[in-house]
């Protein structure tokens, strides 16, 4: 009845349709969802799922609007969580005590351990600690401004730098520095920058300034060091006399003295012969053609009783009349004649009779034939066996050696301009 009322379009009555005879309980309903497992949606209060949205705008009170378009207008942008650190097996630098680094750093070249200065503050601290900077070798580099100055400020205790351009040191602190050691022959350096660096020094033990210019303020800065015992002025001028009389008297402690071709005058000499400290035992006094005279090396000797080494070398005025006054130092062992040309040969043989030496300069005033008989008379004295004096000298030998007085610089430079 029912597919022939479909066929004539006919609407089928309610009693013939297949729907059940039941209605929809709501309460029914959700339970049996929670029984299937599944949570039903709570229903809006305002029942507004199906209503338009100009309706709800109309019937929502004004102040609620405004506060819901202040909540709509506003974005929170949520930060994502920071991913915590995977820890790793092992130790971080960062956990290395100090004593720990600097014993790390101290292996370190001088352009690594600057590098490692510019990793963190903390490193930078390290790397500045005096135990790094014991020693220092900057032989033949190009120092600008400040450099130096920087530099000697870390502790510097040994310091090598001869044939080295030296700029201003420009010091940020007035304090003292720590140089004890310090070698700066034949340096390009002003009299006013090396006076600012040696008057910062009072523990000074070694000096070498050969070939320097200086000047009576650099001289009274050196007599600040009661403690020196190595004194290089070879071949320096520009302080007067009386300066050098002053220093002499200042520095007690003296052990070796290299006063070797200055620009000295007979005050000069006469100042130094009449200051030498009685403790010297090594003496460079050589160069003094027209300026020496016996009666000054008999007074050299009266000072210094003491002496082993003597180079009184290229000192035209002395004759054999000054043997005796050097027969009175009974430790003398060097001793340096050469180009002394009013010394013949046949007076050296006397000498080594009522001398122990062990060895004897004599360039310049023997022949060939002289020599040989002079080592065949005197077979326990060296005779003509070095060009040049070692006294007080900071480095002799081989010319790539780092040492200054036999202590070795560890840190060095490689680049040429800094």
């Amino acid at each position: 009845m029912a597919a022939h009322a479909m066929e004539r379009g006919q609407e089928i009555p309610a009693s013939a349709r297949n729907t059940p005879n039941w209605t929809w309980d709501s309460r029914k309903s959700s339970d049996l969802l929670c029984g299937m497992g599944v949570t039903p949606m709570e229903k809006d209060p305002l029942d507004t799922e199906n209503t338009p949205l100009d309706q709800i705008m109309t019937s929502t009170p004004l102040h609620k609007r405004q506060k819901q378009k202040e909540k709509d207008d506003t974005f929170v942008i949520a930060r994502r969580p920071r991913a915590s650190k995977i820890s790793t097996p092992g130790i971080s630098w960062d956990s290395l005590p100090d004593e720990l680094l600097l014993g790390i750093f101290s292996y370190l070249h001088l352009t690594d351990l600057l590098k490692v200065s510019r990793v963190c503050k903390r490193w930078r601290r390290l790397s500045c600690d005096e135990s790094l900077w014991h020693s220092l070798d900057l032989t033949g580099k190009h120092l600008v401004d400040e450099v130096i100055g920087n530099l000697l400020s870390l502790g510097v205790v040994v310091l090598r730098c001869p044939r080295t351009c030296i700029g201003e040191p420009m010091f940020k602190q007035i304090k003292p520095l720590r140089l004890q050691h310090a070698d700066f022959s034949h340096c390009n350096i002003s009299a006013d920058t090396l006076q600012s660096i040696i008057s910062r020094c009072h523990k000074l033990q070694d000096l070498s300034l050969e070939g320097l210019t200086l000047s009576d303020d650099i001289i009274c800065a050196i007599a600040q060091n009661s403690d020196l015992e190595r004194l290089n002025l070879g071949g320096c001028f520009g302080f007067s006399s009386e300066s050098l009389a002053h220093m002499l008297k200042s520095c007690s402690r003296l052990d070796e003295l290299n006063l070797s071709w200055c620009d000295f005058t007979t005050s000069h000499v006469k100042s130094a012969v009449d200051n030498f400290p009685k403790s010297l035992t090594q003496l460079n006094f050589s160069g003094y053609r027209q300026n020496l005279e016996i009666a000054d090396v008999e007074a050299l000797v009266h000072r210094c009783p003491d002496l082993t080494n003597l180079d009184l070398s290229d000192s035209v005025l002395l004759t054999p009349d000054c043997f005796p006054a050097l027969h009175q130092l009974p430790h003398l062992q060097h001793l340096g004649l050469s180009r002394c040309y009013q010394i013949c040969p046949a007076s050296l043989l006397d000498l080594g009779k009522y001398m122990p030496l062990k060895t004897l300069s004599v360039y310049g005033i023997v022949t060939d034939s002289s020599l040989k008989l002079l080592r065949d008379t005197m077979p326990h004295v060296n005779i003509n066996t070095s060009f040049f004096s070692t006294i007080a000298r900071p480095t002799t030998g081989l010319k790539k050696c780092r040492e200054i007085w036999g202590m070795k610089c560890k840190l060095t430079l490689s680049r040429t301009d800094y």
